[in-house]
């Protein structure tokens, strides 16, 4: 008959744990058993070895022996010795093996069973022999009388006798091993339940596969997975977030997560008790978005943390406001000229040839002069149409976008690894900061915005601007200078943290407003912090001069890569 085999590794190991127990258990009775025999049987010949030779040399014995009727007075001598002890049988014999006593009164005078030769050579021995009363383990030993063997005494205990002792022992290893076996296979029962409980009834094989696809998964997936423990340690982080959070190549497993060096903001949500849902965060090179879920199973056992990318998408963004701003400077432009040419026409219609050529020759100018000054001091395209786009913005808003007469890059020598997409992230941000603190201020004069763009030989580049421990000698440089309010001194770090916005105060730069999680809302207070991620990512620096070169500068921010 086959047993079924148990499907889980709970069930396997339940049935291996009981057999165990068992095997155990009864391995150790057996073992118990034999030792509790042959200790009773030690027990046994020592109690009749010492009965024998108390009774050799006993004087009343002596005295019996040298009578004429030994028996009358060795008989009930014995017999009483033999229910004081507990010995089956105490027999007094002459040397030729004689009895004088026995237990049955009807055996006296017959001749002892058993061996004596080495008792009359005078020594005490024992031996396990079968008698007129069964088998018996048994001593002889002499009785002697100024060194003659007068006479033998044997004591001895029946073997049923031992076996009847033993088996009460037994009976009570038997109990207690009963005992312990129902506590051990409760117990098992009580571990291996908990057990099937944590490995959801799967065997080992289950548990092998979901192992190796945990692996295979965990590296494939492009998020990032970290998971928390419940002192908020990291147990667990994939490739994804290894990259995402910076620590590549570090041992993080097991450290806090206070300890991995994050920003501030990204380390509180990962902190935090309550469950964080597409939450924006900076790292130092990257934007992520941050989704929380505690593990919880009767108490808060750890976090699930998932991270993803989106640090392209919030550059793609950038462009599609940058975009969206063209497009809104182009409709502005269209609606100014056709009102100019509206002008232009209604001069021509009132014969006033000589003013609208004046006029249109004015505002080609004008435009001309603007276009020609960006597109001879700056070859690169991409920043060309940025700062066209840009200044046709600033126009509309009233604010004068200036293009200083330093600037010069030519075409084709900043670098591939340099994207398109990071020179509009970190020159389109300035311009749009710069411009909204110099329409901010219409109170100081002319608004106006001074874009300096150039590119630096090393000669040039260890300037008054240039941080203790900057980047290395040459590259790129872009400056943007407002005639706004400026930013005190003691925000002149702050600016750059994510939630740092002027959207809402129009007097000084500030926080923004705060939603129920305590973020800035999407689209606020973001556009510095991007500017430094970008720059940090090319091995730049960008820095803050309250009040620049020129007095009437409010803020300036410069740009090193």
């Amino acid at each position: 008959m086959r047993f079924p085999r148990p499907r889980s590794l709970a069930g396997q190991l339940f049935a291996m744990q009981v057999v165990l127990v068992t095997v155990l258990v009864a391995g150790c009775a057996a073992f118990t058993y034999v030792k509790d025999r042959a200790q009773a049987e030690d027990s046994a010949r020592h109690r009749a070895t010492a009965t024998a030779r108390t009774v050799a040399a006993s004087p009343s014995v002596h005295e019996a022996i040298r009578g004429p009727d030994p028996s009358r007075r060795l008989q009930p001598y014995a017999e009483q010795v033999r229910e004081d002890t507990g010995v089956t049988f105490v027999t007094i014999m002459n040397p030729r093996r004689v009895r004088w006593t026995h237990p049955n009164p009807e055996r006296i005078g017959g001749t002892f069973v058993g061996h004596t030769a080495p008792a009359l050579r005078g020594q005490t021995f024992s031996e396990t022999y079968t008698g007129t009363l069964g088998p018996s383990v048994r001593v002889v030993t002499p009785i002697q009388d100024d060194g003659r063997t007068v006479g033998l005494v044997s004591a001895g205990i029946a073997v049923d006798t031992i076996s009847a002792q033993v088996r009460e022992q037994v009976t009570a290893l038997l109990l207690v091993a009963g005992i312990a076996l129902t506590l051990g296979g409760v117990g098992t029962y009580v571990v291996n339940a908990r057990l099937r409980r944590h490995t959801h009834g799967m065997n080992a094989s289950e548990l092998s596969r979901m192992h190796d696809y945990h692996q295979a998964t965990l590296h494939a997936v492009r998020e990032g997975l970290l998971m928390l423990d419940g002192q908020r340690r990291v147990a667990l982080i994939n490739d994804g977030a290894q990259d995402l959070l910076g620590v590549r190549g570090r041992a993080v497993v097991g450290d806090s997560v206070a300890d991995l060096d994050l920003p501030a903001p990204l380390t509180g949500a990962l902190l935090a008790a309550e469950p964080r849902v597409d939450e924006v965060h900076l790292t130092t090179e990257r934007v992520v978005v941050v989704n929380t879920s505690p593990v919880l199973g009767g108490e808060r056992h750890g976090t699930v943390v998932t991270l993803r990318d989106h640090t392209e998408l919030q550059s793609l963004a950038g462009e599609l406001d940058s975009v969206r701003g063209f497009a809104e400077s182009l409709r502005a432009q269209a609606h100014e000229s056709a009102n100019r040419l509206h002008t232009v026409v209604s001069l021509i219609e009132l014969g006033r040839h000589e003013e609208a050529v004046a006029f249109a020759t004015e505002e080609l100018r004008l435009a001309q002069a603007l276009t020609d000054q960006v597109t001879t001091a700056v070859a690169e395209p991409v920043l060309a149409a940025l700062l066209l786009g840009k200044a046709a913005q600033a126009h509309e808003r009233g604010v004068e976008l200036v293009l200083d007469p330093d600037s010069s890059v030519d075409d084709g020598v900043l670098p591939p690894e340099l994207p398109p997409g990071d020179l509009v992230t970190l020159l389109g941000n300035l311009i749009d900061n710069a411009v909204d603190a110099a329409a901010q201020n219409p109170g100081s004069g002319s608004p106006r915005v001074t874009v300096t763009v150039r590119t630096e030989v090393p000669e040039s580049t260890v300037t008054a601007h240039t941080p203790a421990g900057g980047p290395a000698a040459g590259g790129l440089l872009l400056r943007v200078a407002d005639t706004g309010r400026g930013v005190s001194p003691e925000l002149a770090e702050e600016v750059f943290r994510r939630g740092w916005s002027t959207k809402n105060t129009p007097e000084r730069k500030t926080w923004g407003d705060r939603d129920a999680a305590g973020l800035v809302p999407a689209g606020s207070g973001l556009g510095l912090a991007l500017v430094r991620q970008t720059a940090h990512r090319h091995d730049g620096t960008v820095t803050l001069n309250d009040g620049g070169a020129a007095a009437e500068h409010g803020a300036e921010f410069t740009v090193r890569l």
